[in-house]
Protein backbone atom coordinates (compact mmCIF):
# COMPACT_ATOMS: atom_id res chain seq x y z
CA UNK A 1 0.00 0.00 0.00
CA UNK A 2 1.32 3.42 -0.86
CA UNK A 3 1.13 5.95 1.90
CA UNK A 4 2.13 9.55 3.18
CA UNK A 5 0.25 13.42 5.55
CA UNK A 6 -0.38 17.56 6.78
CA UNK A 7 -0.54 20.66 9.14
CA UNK A 8 -2.12 24.02 10.10
CA UNK A 9 -4.49 26.45 8.38
CA UNK A 10 -5.92 29.91 8.76
CA UNK A 11 -8.48 29.85 5.96
CA UNK A 12 -12.14 30.56 6.76
CA UNK A 13 -13.75 30.34 3.32
CA UNK A 14 -17.54 30.22 3.60
CA UNK A 15 -19.16 27.17 2.10
CA UNK A 16 -21.89 28.34 -0.21
CA UNK A 17 -21.57 25.95 -3.10
CA UNK A 18 -20.60 22.27 -3.20
CA UNK A 19 -17.95 23.09 -5.79
CA UNK A 20 -15.39 25.58 -4.58
CA UNK A 21 -13.21 27.00 -7.31
CA UNK A 22 -9.73 28.04 -6.31
CA UNK A 23 -8.49 30.15 -9.16
CA UNK A 24 -7.02 32.90 -6.99
CA UNK A 25 -3.83 34.59 -8.07
CA UNK A 26 -0.98 32.45 -6.84
CA UNK A 27 2.70 31.87 -7.40
CA UNK A 28 1.60 30.80 -10.88
CA UNK A 29 1.29 34.49 -11.81
CA UNK A 30 4.79 35.33 -10.60
CA UNK A 31 6.63 32.75 -12.71
CA UNK A 32 7.07 33.04 -16.50
CA UNK A 33 4.92 30.49 -18.28
CA UNK A 34 7.89 29.12 -20.22
CA UNK A 35 9.65 28.30 -16.94
CA UNK A 36 6.55 26.56 -15.64
CA UNK A 37 6.19 24.54 -18.82
CA UNK A 38 9.84 23.51 -18.57
CA UNK A 39 9.37 22.47 -14.93
CA UNK A 40 6.40 20.32 -15.89
CA UNK A 41 8.22 18.74 -18.83
CA UNK A 42 11.29 17.97 -16.70
CA UNK A 43 9.05 16.27 -14.15
CA UNK A 44 7.25 14.30 -16.84
CA UNK A 45 3.91 15.89 -15.91
CA UNK A 46 1.34 16.54 -18.62
CA UNK A 47 -1.63 17.05 -16.29
CA UNK A 48 -2.97 20.61 -16.69
CA UNK A 49 -5.63 20.44 -13.98
CA UNK A 50 -6.02 18.50 -10.76
CA UNK A 51 -9.49 18.08 -9.25
CA UNK A 52 -9.43 17.83 -5.46
CA UNK A 53 -12.31 16.16 -3.63
CA UNK A 54 -13.27 16.82 -0.02
CA UNK A 55 -16.19 16.77 2.36
CA UNK A 56 -18.19 19.95 2.61
CA UNK A 57 -17.61 20.85 6.27
CA UNK A 58 -15.64 23.99 7.11
CA UNK A 59 -12.77 21.96 8.54
CA UNK A 60 -12.62 19.60 5.57
CA UNK A 61 -12.50 22.49 3.10
CA UNK A 62 -9.76 24.22 5.11
CA UNK A 63 -7.76 21.00 5.01
CA UNK A 64 -8.27 20.70 1.26
CA UNK A 65 -7.08 24.29 0.86
CA UNK A 66 -3.97 23.45 2.87
CA UNK A 67 -3.23 20.64 0.43
CA UNK A 68 -3.94 22.92 -2.53
CA UNK A 69 -1.50 25.55 -1.26
CA UNK A 70 1.17 22.93 -0.69
CA UNK A 71 0.64 21.64 -4.23
CA UNK A 72 0.76 25.13 -5.71
CA UNK A 73 4.10 25.66 -4.02
CA UNK A 74 5.73 22.59 -5.58
CA UNK A 75 3.80 22.54 -8.88
CA UNK A 76 2.52 26.06 -9.70
CA UNK A 77 2.23 25.09 -13.38
CA UNK A 78 -0.87 23.00 -12.65
CA UNK A 79 -4.39 24.37 -12.21
CA UNK A 80 -6.23 23.12 -9.11
CA UNK A 81 -9.91 23.09 -8.20
CA UNK A 82 -11.59 21.93 -4.99
CA UNK A 83 -14.90 20.07 -5.23
CA UNK A 84 -16.67 19.77 -1.87
CA UNK A 85 -19.60 17.44 -1.34
CA UNK A 86 -21.73 16.20 1.54
CA UNK A 87 -21.14 12.56 2.43
CA UNK A 88 -23.42 10.19 4.33
CA UNK A 89 -21.83 11.18 7.63
CA UNK A 90 -22.40 14.87 6.87
CA UNK A 91 -26.00 14.51 5.71
CA UNK A 92 -27.20 12.63 8.79
CA UNK A 93 -26.41 14.73 11.84
CA UNK A 94 -28.78 12.97 14.22
CA UNK A 95 -27.75 9.33 14.13
CA UNK A 96 -24.86 8.52 16.47
CA UNK A 97 -21.73 7.54 14.57
CA UNK A 98 -21.67 4.07 16.09
CA UNK A 99 -25.19 3.34 14.78
CA UNK A 100 -24.03 3.60 11.16
CA UNK A 101 -23.21 0.25 9.62
CA UNK A 102 -20.89 1.64 6.95
CA UNK A 103 -17.16 1.65 7.57
CA UNK A 104 -16.69 4.29 4.89
CA UNK A 105 -19.02 6.82 6.46
CA UNK A 106 -17.05 9.88 5.31
CA UNK A 107 -15.45 8.48 2.15
CA UNK A 108 -17.78 6.39 -0.02
CA UNK A 109 -19.38 9.09 -2.17
CA UNK A 110 -16.04 10.79 -2.81
CA UNK A 111 -14.38 7.50 -3.74
CA UNK A 112 -17.10 6.80 -6.30
CA UNK A 113 -16.24 10.07 -8.06
CA UNK A 114 -12.52 9.31 -7.82
CA UNK A 115 -13.00 5.97 -9.54
CA UNK A 116 -15.18 7.61 -12.22
CA UNK A 117 -12.37 10.05 -12.97
CA UNK A 118 -14.33 13.13 -11.87
CA UNK A 119 -11.80 13.65 -9.08
CA UNK A 120 -8.04 13.11 -9.18
CA UNK A 121 -7.38 13.11 -5.44
CA UNK A 122 -9.40 13.13 -2.22
CA UNK A 123 -8.25 14.83 0.97
CA UNK A 124 -9.20 12.89 4.09
CA UNK A 125 -8.52 12.91 7.79
CA UNK A 126 -6.61 9.64 8.05
CA UNK A 127 -8.71 8.64 11.07
CA UNK A 128 -11.85 8.69 8.90
CA UNK A 129 -10.44 6.22 6.38
CA UNK A 130 -11.28 2.52 6.74
CA UNK A 131 -8.22 0.28 6.94
CA UNK A 132 -9.44 -1.61 3.87
CA UNK A 133 -9.94 0.80 0.96
CA UNK A 134 -12.10 0.05 -2.08
CA UNK A 135 -10.46 -1.85 -4.92
CA UNK A 136 -8.38 0.46 -7.13
CA UNK A 137 -8.08 3.10 -4.38
CA UNK A 138 -4.85 3.66 -2.42
CA UNK A 139 -3.33 6.21 -0.07
CA UNK A 140 -0.97 8.21 -2.24
CA UNK A 141 0.41 10.55 0.39
CA UNK A 142 0.36 11.29 4.12
CA UNK A 143 1.47 14.82 4.97
CA UNK A 144 3.12 16.30 8.05
CA UNK A 145 1.01 15.52 11.10
CA UNK A 146 -0.77 18.08 13.24
CA UNK A 147 -1.13 17.50 16.99
CA UNK A 148 -2.85 14.08 17.27
CA UNK A 149 -4.03 14.44 20.87
CA UNK A 150 -7.59 14.68 22.16
CA UNK A 151 -8.47 17.89 23.97
CA UNK A 152 -11.05 19.13 26.46
CA UNK A 153 -13.07 22.25 25.65
CA UNK A 154 -15.01 23.61 28.62
CA UNK A 155 -18.19 25.63 28.40
CA UNK A 156 -17.51 29.36 27.99
CA UNK A 157 -16.85 31.04 31.37
CA UNK A 158 -16.67 27.66 33.11
CA UNK A 159 -14.71 27.67 36.34
CA UNK A 160 -13.31 24.25 35.47
CA UNK A 161 -10.29 23.53 33.29
CA UNK A 162 -9.89 19.75 33.43
CA UNK A 163 -11.95 16.57 33.63
CA UNK A 164 -10.70 15.92 37.16
CA UNK A 165 -12.25 19.19 38.36
CA UNK A 166 -15.77 18.44 37.06
CA UNK A 167 -18.43 17.59 39.68
CA UNK A 168 -20.03 14.14 39.65
CA UNK A 169 -22.84 13.94 37.11
CA UNK A 170 -21.34 16.50 34.73
CA UNK A 171 -22.15 15.74 31.10
CA UNK A 172 -19.25 15.25 28.70
CA UNK A 173 -20.11 15.62 25.03
CA UNK A 174 -18.45 13.19 22.64
CA UNK A 175 -19.47 11.09 19.65
CA UNK A 176 -16.67 8.59 20.32
CA UNK A 177 -16.93 5.34 22.26
CA UNK A 178 -13.13 5.32 22.35
CA UNK A 179 -13.13 8.61 24.26
CA UNK A 180 -16.08 7.87 26.52
CA UNK A 181 -14.82 4.39 27.42
CA UNK A 182 -11.39 5.68 28.42
CA UNK A 183 -12.83 8.59 30.42
CA UNK A 184 -15.33 6.28 32.15
CA UNK A 185 -12.42 4.15 33.32
CA UNK A 186 -10.83 7.16 35.02
CA UNK A 187 -13.92 9.20 35.98
CA UNK A 188 -16.87 6.84 36.50
CA UNK A 189 -18.97 9.62 38.06
CA UNK A 190 -19.14 11.62 34.83
CA UNK A 191 -21.97 11.21 32.33
CA UNK A 192 -21.72 11.12 28.55
CA UNK A 193 -23.98 12.28 25.78
CA UNK A 194 -23.53 12.02 22.03
CA UNK A 195 -22.94 15.26 20.15
CA UNK A 196 -22.95 15.49 16.34
CA UNK A 197 -22.34 18.23 13.81
CA UNK A 198 -19.29 20.14 12.66
CA UNK A 199 -16.96 21.72 15.21
CA UNK A 200 -18.79 25.06 15.15
CA UNK A 201 -22.15 23.37 15.72
CA UNK A 202 -20.77 21.35 18.61
CA UNK A 203 -19.29 24.43 20.26
CA UNK A 204 -22.61 26.26 19.90
CA UNK A 205 -24.38 23.37 21.65
CA UNK A 206 -21.75 23.45 24.39
CA UNK A 207 -21.98 27.22 24.97
CA UNK A 208 -25.77 27.51 24.82
CA UNK A 209 -27.12 28.97 28.09
CA UNK A 210 -29.50 26.05 28.47
CA UNK A 211 -26.93 23.60 27.14
CA UNK A 212 -26.55 20.28 28.92
CA UNK A 213 -22.85 19.78 28.27
CA UNK A 214 -20.16 20.77 30.77
CA UNK A 215 -17.45 20.16 28.20
CA UNK A 216 -16.61 18.51 24.90
CA UNK A 217 -13.75 16.22 23.96
CA UNK A 218 -12.51 16.97 20.46
CA UNK A 219 -9.43 16.36 18.33
CA UNK A 220 -6.84 19.05 18.98
CA UNK A 221 -5.84 19.01 15.30
CA UNK A 222 -9.27 20.16 14.10
CA UNK A 223 -9.42 22.96 16.65
CA UNK A 224 -5.94 24.16 15.72
CA UNK A 225 -6.67 24.10 11.99
CA UNK A 226 -9.83 26.14 12.61
CA UNK A 227 -7.80 28.62 14.67
CA UNK A 228 -9.74 27.59 17.78
CA UNK A 229 -6.78 26.40 19.80
CA UNK A 230 -7.60 29.03 22.39
CA UNK A 231 -10.66 27.01 23.42
CA UNK A 232 -8.54 24.07 24.56
CA UNK A 233 -8.35 23.85 28.36
CA UNK A 234 -6.68 20.43 28.69
CA UNK A 235 -4.79 18.01 26.46
CA UNK A 236 -5.47 14.32 27.04
CA UNK A 237 -2.34 12.41 26.05
CA UNK A 238 -0.75 9.71 28.22
CA UNK A 239 1.70 12.20 29.74
CA UNK A 240 -0.95 14.68 30.90
CA UNK A 241 -1.89 14.35 34.59
CA UNK A 242 -5.62 13.70 34.83
CA UNK A 243 -5.83 13.00 31.11
CA UNK A 244 -4.34 9.77 29.93
CA UNK A 245 -6.42 9.22 26.79
CA UNK A 246 -4.88 7.53 23.77
CA UNK A 247 -6.04 9.07 20.51
CA UNK A 248 -7.75 7.58 17.46
CA UNK A 249 -5.77 5.76 14.79
CA UNK A 250 -4.56 8.33 12.25
CA UNK A 251 -5.80 11.33 14.23
CA UNK A 252 -4.18 14.61 13.21
CA UNK A 253 -2.97 13.23 9.89
CA UNK A 254 -4.14 14.24 6.42
CA UNK A 255 -4.13 11.47 3.82
CA UNK A 256 -4.58 11.93 0.08
CA UNK A 257 -6.38 9.11 -1.70
CA UNK A 258 -5.72 8.41 -5.38
CA UNK A 259 -6.58 5.86 -8.04
CA UNK A 260 -4.25 2.90 -8.13
CA UNK A 261 -1.94 3.17 -11.14
CA UNK A 262 -2.24 6.96 -11.48
CA UNK A 263 1.52 7.47 -11.56
CA UNK A 264 1.36 11.09 -12.74
CA UNK A 265 -0.69 12.13 -9.74
CA UNK A 266 1.50 10.06 -7.44
CA UNK A 267 4.52 11.92 -8.80
CA UNK A 268 2.85 15.28 -8.13
CA UNK A 269 2.05 14.24 -4.55
CA UNK A 270 5.47 12.80 -3.79
CA UNK A 271 6.91 16.13 -2.63
CA UNK A 272 4.16 16.52 -0.01
CA UNK A 273 4.87 13.23 1.76
CA UNK A 274 6.19 13.21 5.32
CA UNK A 275 8.13 10.09 6.30
CA UNK A 276 7.55 10.23 10.06
CA UNK A 277 3.80 10.73 9.64
CA UNK A 278 3.66 7.98 7.01
CA UNK A 279 5.42 5.42 9.16
CA UNK A 280 3.49 6.27 12.34
CA UNK A 281 0.20 6.22 10.44
CA UNK A 282 1.07 2.87 8.85
CA UNK A 283 1.83 1.32 12.24
CA UNK A 284 -1.41 2.61 13.73
CA UNK A 285 -3.52 1.39 10.81
CA UNK A 286 -1.81 -2.00 10.91
CA UNK A 287 -2.84 -2.40 14.56
CA UNK A 288 -6.39 -1.32 13.77
CA UNK A 289 -6.62 -3.72 10.83
CA UNK A 290 -5.39 -6.61 12.96
CA UNK A 291 -7.99 -5.89 15.65
CA UNK A 292 -10.69 -5.16 13.05
CA UNK A 293 -11.59 -1.96 14.85
CA UNK A 294 -13.34 1.15 13.62
CA UNK A 295 -15.44 4.09 14.74
CA UNK A 296 -17.52 1.96 17.09
CA UNK A 297 -14.67 0.12 18.83
CA UNK A 298 -12.76 1.68 21.73
CA UNK A 299 -9.19 1.28 20.51
CA UNK A 300 -6.73 4.06 21.33
CA UNK A 301 -3.14 4.55 20.18
CA UNK A 302 -0.24 6.90 20.74
CA UNK A 303 2.93 6.94 18.63
CA UNK A 304 5.98 8.99 19.59
CA UNK A 305 9.31 9.29 17.79
CA UNK A 306 11.93 8.87 20.53
CA UNK A 307 14.70 9.57 18.04
CA UNK A 308 15.20 9.13 14.31
CA UNK A 309 14.10 5.60 13.43
CA UNK A 310 12.89 4.74 16.95
CA UNK A 311 9.10 4.72 17.36
CA UNK A 312 7.35 4.15 20.69
CA UNK A 313 3.81 2.89 20.17
CA UNK A 314 1.19 2.55 22.91
CA UNK A 315 -2.27 1.06 22.50
CA UNK A 316 -5.35 0.32 24.57
CA UNK A 317 -8.59 -1.61 24.15
CA UNK A 318 -11.34 -0.68 26.61
CA UNK A 319 -14.75 -2.17 27.35
CA UNK A 320 -17.66 0.15 26.62
CA UNK A 321 -18.37 0.74 30.31
CA UNK A 322 -14.71 1.39 31.08
CA UNK A 323 -14.45 -1.40 33.64
CA UNK A 324 -12.08 -3.58 31.63
CA UNK A 325 -9.04 -2.55 29.65
CA UNK A 326 -5.89 -4.00 28.12
CA UNK A 327 -2.80 -1.91 27.40
CA UNK A 328 0.50 -2.63 25.69
CA UNK A 329 3.45 -0.74 24.25
CA UNK A 330 6.47 -1.44 22.10
CA UNK A 331 9.57 0.46 21.01
CA UNK A 332 10.65 -0.46 17.50
CA UNK A 333 13.28 0.42 14.96
CA UNK A 334 11.16 1.74 12.12
CA UNK A 335 13.02 2.54 8.92
CA UNK A 336 10.41 1.72 6.29
CA UNK A 337 6.73 0.89 5.75
CA UNK A 338 7.34 -2.83 6.26
CA UNK A 339 8.86 -2.17 9.70
CA UNK A 340 5.91 0.07 10.63
CA UNK A 341 3.37 -2.50 9.49
CA UNK A 342 5.06 -5.20 11.54
CA UNK A 343 5.19 -3.00 14.65
CA UNK A 344 1.43 -2.40 14.53
CA UNK A 345 0.73 -6.09 13.88
CA UNK A 346 2.98 -7.24 16.73
CA UNK A 347 1.51 -4.75 19.22
CA UNK A 348 -1.98 -5.91 18.26
CA UNK A 349 -0.89 -9.49 19.00
CA UNK A 350 0.35 -8.35 22.41
CA UNK A 351 -3.07 -6.86 23.13
CA UNK A 352 -4.84 -10.03 22.02
CA UNK A 353 -2.64 -12.17 24.25
CA UNK A 354 -3.49 -9.92 27.21
CA UNK A 355 -7.24 -10.31 26.64
CA UNK A 356 -8.22 -7.69 24.04
CA UNK A 357 -9.99 -10.30 21.91
CA UNK A 358 -12.38 -11.08 24.77
CA UNK A 359 -13.26 -7.38 25.17
CA UNK A 360 -13.77 -6.91 21.43
CA UNK A 361 -15.85 -10.07 21.15
CA UNK A 362 -18.13 -8.86 23.96
CA UNK A 363 -18.58 -5.54 22.15
CA UNK A 364 -19.52 -7.27 18.90
CA UNK A 365 -21.97 -9.56 20.70
CA UNK A 366 -23.62 -6.64 22.47
CA UNK A 367 -23.83 -3.96 19.79
CA UNK A 368 -26.95 -2.30 21.32
CA UNK A 369 -24.85 -1.30 24.34
CA UNK A 370 -22.87 1.02 22.09
CA UNK A 371 -25.94 3.22 21.65
CA UNK A 372 -25.29 4.50 25.15
CA UNK A 373 -21.65 5.18 24.49
CA UNK A 374 -20.86 7.38 21.53
CA UNK A 375 -18.88 6.79 17.79
CA UNK A 376 -15.18 8.02 16.98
Amino acid sequence: MATHEQLTSTSSRSILDPTISTEEKSSKDAVPSTALERKAEDAGITTSKLNIGTRRSALAVIQAEMVLKALQKVHPEIEYEIHAMATMGDKNQTTALHDFGAKSLWTHELEAQLLEGKLDIIVHCLKDMPTQLPEKCIIGCIMEREDPRDAVVMKTKSEYKSLAELPAGSVVGTSSVRRSAQVKAKYPDLKFKDVRGNVGTRLSKLDAEDGQYACLILAAAGLLRLDLGGRITQYLDSKTPGGGLLHAVGQGALAIEVREGDEKTMHILSELADQDATLAGTAERSLMRMLEGGCSVPIGVETTWIEKGKLLMKAIVVSLDGTESVEAERLGEILNVKDADELGWTLAQDLVEKGAAKILEAINLNRPIIKEGGGA
